[in-house]
């Protein structure tokens, strides 16, 4: 019987995926939660919710609350990772208020939330939060300010939190640069020199894998990482490293 249960927000997108299957593997039980269900072998468990929900509604969030320790049986929910996140575009002039205030609920308040409503667990099993960030937190591009400024203020979130919670629950926040997601690669189909383009400014010449992001998860979560605490790990690839002058 695995000795915890990790509770992974997202499941169903590339690196959700790739997250259930990292933490199975390292032999914990796995929740999955979010609005599509994972494929097969990804999670021990999955409730279907919608994280908007959760952000607005004390009933939504108990309800799912009380899922999820039920389906966490025997195995104490000890990890939470923040992985869910909506990325809606728009430039400053013309970004709607529904697509803003959709990008903080999901971004930044549900994580928030649960984390008030599986505290007692974390506390007791002395546990880890885990949010998943973005480098555009650090540096971003046109048309990325609500979801910029939402990573931004998850990796605010991620130091308040360890400063408020130690040392009884560590959290961390692990960011990454482009992931090759099935998502990712679908928007560059017949793109393929834009792809290239991207993997070279990275000066480890290529984009992450979704593997690569949750064996970092994994990492992070584990005993081995027990001193980090609002600490973000950017899994850039280098890309918040490099300049790209014009000339």
């Amino acid at each position: 019987m695995a000795a915890r249960t990790v509770v992974i927000t997202g499941i169903g997108g590339g690196i959700g995926t790739a997250l259930g299957r990292a933490f199975r593997a390292a032999g914990d039980r796995v929740v999955g939660a979010g609005r599509e269900a994972p494929g097969e072998g990804v999670c021990d468990a999955f409730v279907e919710t919608d994280l908007r929900q959760l952000a607005r509604s004390d009933a939504a969030l108990e309800d799912f609350a009380v899922q999820t320790r039920r389906a966490a049986g025997a195995a104490p929910v000890a990890v939470l990772v923040n992985n869910a996140a909506t990325q809606r575009l728009g430039g400053a002039g013309d970004l709607s208020f529904s697509d803003w205030a959709e990008t903080l609920e999901v971004n930044l308040t549900a994580p928030f939330r649960l984390v008030q409503a599986f505290l007692p667990e974390l506390r007791a099993a002395r546990g880890c939060v885990v949010n998943i960030g973005s480098v555009h937190a650090q540096a971003t591009k046109p048309g990325f300010a609500a979801y910029a400024t939402s990573k931004a203020a998850l990796h605010g979130l991620t130091r308040a939190l360890a400063v408020d919670l130690g040392p009884e629950v560590r959290c961390v926040c692990l960011a990454p640069a482009a992931i090759a997601t099935d998502m990712l690669k679908a928007g560059f189909e017949g793109r393929e020199a834009d792809l290239r383009e991207l993997e070279g400014v990275h000066p480890a010449g290529r984009i992450g894998e979704p593997e690569e992001a949750a064996a970092a998860a994994v990492f992070l979560a584990s005993p081995q990482a027990g001193f980090a605490t609002g600490a973000t790990f950017y899994l850039d690839g280098g890309v918040l490293s490099r300049l790209h002058d014009p000339v």
